[in-house]
């Protein structure tokens, strides 16, 4: 008496084959590392920043346009500030709080960007423009959104 090991698949086992190499074609092309998302670029930052500004102050044409360019020459200033500690490409939100060395030319850039800020809006447009400022950037470890950063107590 001989037996035949080879089991032929019919219709339904074909299909149950067919299914499970898809589905393991499917969970190894998934299980391939995916590339963190690439972080805003200037224009992309300039933009959200004017937007939110724009919402929450009435702006003329003219002082629209100077913290624009403001907030323009800061984030071209901390894209080469980033570069020249050997980061060249701006990290993934939420930002690292910068070197201990580089907070001083951080928090130079941040006054000379505000400074020109003030000097183009009223008073009572500036203490809203502070207040929104805080909001602006993702919020590090430890902190809630919309708290001032821990060095910058008002």
């Amino acid at each position: 008496m001989q037996t035949n090991f080879i089991i032929k698949p019919t219709g339904m086992k074909k299909k149950f084959i067919l299914f499970s190499v898809m589905s393991m074609v499917v969970l190894c092309a998934m299980a391939q590392p995916q590339q963190p998302p690439k972080p805003p670029g200037t224009e992309e930052k300039l933009k959200h920043v004017s937007e939110k500004i724009s919402k929450e102050i009435t702006l003329t044409v003219a002082q629209k346009t100077k913290i624009e360019a403001a907030y323009k020459d800061f984030f071209i200033e901390m894209d080469k500030l980033r570069a020249k500690n050997g980061k060249a490409e701006t990290p993934p939100p939420p930002p690292p709080p910068p070197p201990p060395g580089s907070k001083e030319e951080v928090d130079k850039l941040s006054q000379a960007r505000d400074a020109k800020i003030r000097s183009v809006l009223s008073e009572a447009q500036y203490k809203k423009y502070t207040e929104i400022e805080k909001t602006l950037h993702p919020p590090r470890p430890g902190e809630r959104p919309g708290q001032p950063p821990a060095g910058k107590k008002d």
